[in-house]
């Protein structure tokens, strides 16, 4: 007995198992394949990071991070930029001279592309400690604002030098960095301005 084969139906669940089929696949692969993307940690960790300038007022600074590392943006003051070569006698590296702490564009007295604008990594080169901002002058005791270390008595300038006689045996490092907006400041993008 031969029976008659409907090949509308055979055609019909041979396209719908196909389409069900691949629909599990898909499924399937969605995980997998997010699975191969990084985290979200390791792409901050190598990501770089955008500080807008807007609102940052004159003697204000933030801080942000970038891989992994507390980095400070100051916005100094025509005072604070004028205080920089008055303390120039007390400075261990006055002129930056080790280029491994910053890039090229800030060899300079304010250690910066724009002298208004100081970037710095926020940890002492003695221990690691992040140093706390304290622009006050107290000129009794050769203070002219700067960064201080807590921890073991390090102090850094308005421009991340480093004071004689501390224990920090160099200046804070300047991460590569650069204007991308008007008003905006990259951490991790090296422009290579001078």
């Amino acid at each position: 007995m031969t029976e008659k084969v409907d090949q509308s139906k055979r055609h019909f669940l041979t396209i719908a198992t196909a389409v069900t089929g691949s629909a599990g696949i898909a499924f399937a692969a969605v995980p997998f394949l997010s699975s191969l993307k990084p985290s979200a940690r390791a792409r901050a960790l190598g990501a770089p990071v955008e500080v807008p300038l807007g609102s940052l007022e004159p003697g204000e600074m933030v801080r942000v991070v970038w891989r992994g590392k507390l980095v400070y943006v100051l916005r100094r003051t025509e005072e604070m930029l004028q205080r920089l070569s008055g303390v120039t006698e007390f400075l261990r590296d006055p002129d930056s001279a080790d280029t491994e702490l910053q890039p090229i564009y800030a060899s300079n007295e304010h250690r910066s592309v724009d002298p208004e604008f100081l970037v710095v990594e926020g940890s002492c080169t003695h221990l690691g400690c992040a140093p706390i901002p304290q622009f006050e002058v107290t000129p009794s005791t050769d203070w002219f604002g700067g960064f201080f270390c807590p921890c073991h008595g390090s102090k850094f300038d308005l421009s991340g030098r480093v004071y004689k006689g501390v224990p920090a045996p160099t200046n804070l490092k300047v991460p590569p960095y650069s204007f991308t907006q008007t008003n905006v400041i990259t951490i991790g993008i090296d422009s290579g301005n001078a």
